[in-house]
């Protein structure tokens, strides 16, 4: 048998973590790395915060799973804090964003051919998006390397460029139901919507009666620097998918929704086997009670003026690699003049960073949201050594 058991479909490089430290990795081999990458923008609190993994432990010694065919008040307490923080009425938990995104989508659909407008079930996406793996967020996003070998391709999606609202104008027709977008793209290169066109979106939905879906998977839950990306930009979505964060490391994501966005989401129209389960309720309690209690959004405001001004001092002195910062918060990314994998396992192999590649020659920097000053420190030091030793030419190239 030629296969690997575990199914070949990740480039696994050879570090091999077996235990976390706060905002460091420790391989199997004992090798320690600066984790500025968090699993890609999931371990929010970093690998060993005693809050999270003491909710993890009560809840795992008094219930982990029963089913939604019952009451459930560690779902109904999250929910409930999730609506008193947010634009949303309503909430309804899975175990991914991917899946988050899909009932997003359902959601939208449902909007429409609840009241009768069968003919409403098109999504205006955007070209560069990520909106995870399953056949219908594959179909939402335009990236053809997501499509092959998975055609064809669900129907109900039309892309137009990101940042342009005038295509989106242009876009609108007769089977438009909603606009799906990333206030800030994460995967298609840390590229930050304007205000002008988030504010721009928000109003033709509300003149064509259609619907303004957020997918703040990566973007969301204190990464840029707000608890959702969408209050920076002076408005409110109508139905909202996040993830990642929310679990500080446990699978939990969900889709959140005014009532008038989820009008046709009744009974019997979704489910989910697991999601809601108790342990993952526990992990987004405690992700919560952080929040409150430890100031993240402040550090991560803090943090991000911090790093953001030593990485524009840092890149002039490089002008053969780096192009320029962008993100918000603590999703940032530095765009590169090379293709970045490579720079990525420079960072990783030779220098005990971790970092994440992304679209248009970007390297994503999204370390744990309870960084301090030394992370920041080490993280340069690191950064520094890495660009000093790479090579003009890297092999491979």
């Amino acid at each position: 048998m030629s296969i690997t058991p575990l199914m070949p479909v990740y480039p696994r490089c050879g570090f091999r973590p077996v235990r976390g430290e706060h905002c460091h990795l420790i391989g199997e081999d004992g090798r320690r790395c600066l984790d500025f990458a968090s699993g890609i923008a999931v371990n929010a609190l970093g690998h060993s915060h005693a809050g999270l993994i003491g909710a993890i432990q009560r809840q795992a010694e008094t219930l982990m799973h029963c089913s939604n065919l019952y009451g459930s008040p560690q779902g109904e307490s999250l929910a409930r804090r999730l609506v008193e923080r947010t634009f949303a009425d309503t909430v309804f938990f899975t175990n991914s964003g991917a899946e988050a995104v899909e009932c997003a989508i359902k959601t939208a659909r449902a909007y429409h051919q609840h009241a009768g407008h069968e003919q409403k079930f098109e999504l205006i996406t955007f070209n560069q998006a990520f909106h995870g793996r399953t056949l219908a967020t594959i179909s939402a996003s335009s990236q053809e390397k997501m499509h092959k070998g998975f055609k064809p391709l669900l129907p109900g999606f039309r892309y137009v460029e990101f940042n342009d609202l005038e295509a989106v104008k242009a876009a609108i027709g007769p089977n438009t139901a909603g606009f799906l977008v990333e206030p800030i793209q994460g995967e298609g290169g840390i590229r930050v919507a304007s205000d002008a066109f988030m504010q721009g979106l928000r109003a033709l939905a509300d003149e064509h009666d259609l619907l303004l879906v957020l997918d703040e998977v990566q973007c969301g839950v204190g990464r840029a620097g707000t608890f959702y990306a969408y209050e920076q930009y002076g408005i409110e979505p109508d139905v909202l998918a996040t993830a990642k964060g929310i679990g500080g490391g446990f699978p939990l994501g969900a889709c959140l929704a005014t009532e008038r966005a989820a009008r046709g989401m009744v009974i019997g129209t979704h489910g989910s086997t697991y999601g809601g389960n108790p342990l993952a309720m526990a992990a987004g309690n405690a992700v919560l009670d952080a929040f409150e209690a430890e100031e993240i959004l402040a550090n991560v405001r803090d943090k991000s003026a911090k790093i953001v001004s030593r990485l524009e001092q840092f890149i002039g002195n490089y002008p053969e690699l780096f192009d320029e910062v962008r993100g918000r918060g603590l999703l940032l990314g530095l765009k590169l003049k090379v293709e970045p994998r490579a720079l990525v396992e420079h960072l990783r192999d030779n220098h005990g960073l971790l970092t994440v590649a992304g679209g248009e020659n970007t390297i994503r920097i999204v370390p744990p949201l309870v960084i301090d000053d030394s992370h920041i420190d080490e993280f340069m030091e690191k950064l520094s050594a890495g660009a000093a030793s790479y090579p003009t030419e890297p092999s491979g190239k």
